[in-house]
């Protein structure tokens, strides 16, 4: 479980990251973000509010070791993943030895952030 970043007054955030194993010729990253898009208007999402409440928030972090700059509908990596506990602490657990096409350690982002865990709760301001 996650505290809410930014909006304080809102339910806690579970979170997951997961790794799907996508063909690069089938799948482009545009496609696969277009895709979660979907998905989530399907389930209800309706965006406004910036960190405010919402039923489902699915972001596409990482597509192999590509850096994709497209404007503000596309950003690989995601652009705040390194400043998130909430994304780099499960990320750990998927590959420990993850690296950042900048060359970036997981573990050299984990220690420049402030965060607490406790129990199964991750605490950022």
């Amino acid at each position: 479980m996650t505290e809410p970043q930014g909006l304080k007054d809102q339910q806690w955030f579970t979170n997951q990251v997961v790794r799907l194993d996508v063909d690069p010729e089938l799948w482009s990253p545009q496609g696969i973000l277009s895709t979660l898009l979907a998905v989530e208007g399907q389930m209800g999402r309706k965006r406004g509010l910036e960190n405010g409440p919402r039923v489902i928030d699915i972001d596409l972090l990482t597509f192999g070791d590509e850096v994709i700059n497209a404007g503000d509908f596309l950003q690989v990596p995601h652009p705040r993943m390194k400043d998130r506990a909430f994304v780099l602490y499960p990320l750990k657990d998927l590959d420990p030895d993850f690296v950042f096409p900048d060359g970036d350690s997981l573990s050299a982002c984990l220690e420049k952030i402030d965060f607490k865990l406790e129990e199964n709760k991750i605490y950022q301001d």
